[in-house]
């Protein structure tokens, strides 16, 4: 019986990249009649592991998620509720440490974990 071995402290701190991989295109020299032919072979682009995750979120900041996809509708540009938390990650990432904070201690903190279940 083979068991999976638990991440490394390092392995788990490491910033994970979210961009696809592209292989180089490999070239073939063909010689057709005497001459020499190029083409170039393309390669798959590998896809990004997608992980499915559920986490909480204030009732105000849910409809904040609805207004954004129907403001993106309204413009014609169709958008899922991933998309959304995924570009609104992208535009954090794109603030100075200073910034960050400011708008990370702006956020209300929420209680983590699942509700209790209640007793009748």
């Amino acid at each position: 019986m083979t068991t999976k071995k638990p991440k490394s402290k390092i392995e788990a701190t490491q910033p994970i990249v979210n961009e696809p991989v592209v292989a180089e295109p490999e070239q073939v020299v063909e010689a057709v009649d005497g001459e020499e032919k190029i083409s170039v072979k393309k390669r798959k682009t590998q896809k990004a592991k997608v992980i499915r995750d559920s986490f909480s979120f204030p009732e105000h900041d849910y409809r904040k998620i609805s207004e954004l996809k129907k403001t993106c509708l309204a413009a014609g540009i169709h958008v899922k509720k991933s998309e959304v938390l995924r570009a609104g990650l992208y535009l954090l990432t794109q603030l100075s440490l200073d910034e960050l904070k400011q708008t990370v201690e702006k956020v209300e903190k929420v209680q983590t974990g699942r509700p209790s279940a209640s007793s009748n």
